[in-house]
């Protein structure tokens, strides 16, 4: 493939790399999301847009405009994405940005679109700059530049493609460029669920995996889940498994407490990791304020890891904040872990 500007010569493109995750772990996805939206719970002014947003497409005939949805890991963005899909009738091709390697994997992809499908890229952000060049035109005009032929006699031409919707998911949305993200006609900001949400999430959840909860134990895990629904349907997982073993047809607030408390999960939500890092910052650096990379090496964690994994709920809960010297752990994280808050260890 040969590259000149926006414009791109496709010669012998990658195989294709949709769908990357494991077959067992599609299966077990698809069981528990929901199909429409109308079973979709939670994320209420979200829904209510995208209703509107899809019954206007319908009347037009036309594919729904360009979707961006971000916002942390493990809030729905995927699975609203197969829920437009199946709303609006229409195929779903799935990838990622870390899966279009070159600029003709998604030139392939495009071009293999029918009417009106539905193309998502998950962590759209991760998108080689080189590869973003080709959507512009796509998501504008529905074509690709492409070159014919080689050296003097080399001329370009517009490869027209049906019209299409872009579903982008991230989790960084900081990390788009402008001129791609300006291009998204609809974006949407998914938020972390209240506890009424994931209540009914985890008894939809057991529904579907056959197997009867009570209610206090429903509230249990919804406390727990870090207000996230894919947290709550791993939880509701791995506590069945607890009342299988024991042989109990329905999982009580007893037993979900002890798988609870096996996994080393407490009534905040917070496992072994976010307890490491607050009692890090407030053991060894009186509280903050601290600079990140001095909580990785003390943590033995990736920075990365606990900007994207720990610190988004921290901060949800107001177990620690952010400030330009760095990370301070609040009154609320010195109680939960048991420690004295002493306002004069604060070097804010």
């Amino acid at each position: 493939m040969i590259e000149k500007g926006n414009i791109t010569q496709i010669k012998d493109a990658s195989p294709v790399k949709e769908n990357t995750q494991k077959p067992e772990a599609v299966v077990y996805e698809n069981s528990l999301r929901p199909k429409v939206l109308n079973e979709y719970v939670g994320q209420k002014e979200v829904k209510r847009n995208l209703n509107i947003a899809i019954e206007a497409a319908k009347l037009r005939k036309e594919p729904v405009d360009h979707i961006l949805l971000h916002g942390p890991a493990g809030l729905g963005k995927t699975t609203l994405a197969h829920i437009i899909s199946n709303e609006m009738g229409v195929n779903i091709k799935v990838t990622s940005g870390p899966a279009l390697e070159k600029q003709g994997d998604l030139a392939a992809i495009l071009t293999n679109l029918q009417e009106n499908d539905i193309l998502f890229i998950d962590e759209i952000h991760r998108i080689r700059p080189a590869i973003e060049e080709i959507l512009y035109t796509a998501m504008e005009d529905y074509g690709i530049d492409i070159i014919i032929g080689e050296g003097p006699s080399a001329r370009s031409m517009r490869l027209k493609m049906p019209k299409f919707t872009l579903i982008g998911a991230t989790t960084k949305i900081s990390l788009l460029s402008s001129p791609l993200r300006d291009r998204f006609g609809n974006t949407y900001k998914l938020s972390f669920y209240d506890e009424d949400e994931l209540f009914e999430i985890v008894k939809r959840a057991a529904m579907i995996l056959s197997y009867s909860i009570d209610d206090e134990a429903s509230k249990e895990i919804a406390k727990s889940c870090r207000r996230t629904p894919r947290i709550a349907n791993r939880l509701l997982r791995r506590i069945r498994d607890f009342a299988e073993v024991k042989g109990e047809k329905t999982i009580t607030l007893g037993t979900t407490k002890k798988g609870l408390a096996s996994l080393g999960i407490d009534l905040m939500g917070l496992d072994q990791g976010d307890r490491d890092i607050l009692d890090t910052i407030i053991s060894k650096f009186k509280g903050g304020p601290v600079g990140l990379s001095a909580i990785s090496a003390a943590c033995s964690e990736e920075q990365s890891t606990i900007e994207e994994v720990y610190e988004p709920y921290l901060l949800k809960i107001g177990f620690l904040e952010r400030t330009h010297r760095g990370r301070i752990a609040t009154k609320n994280a010195y109680t939960h872990l048991g420690y004295e808050y002493i306002e004069s260890d604060k070097t804010r």
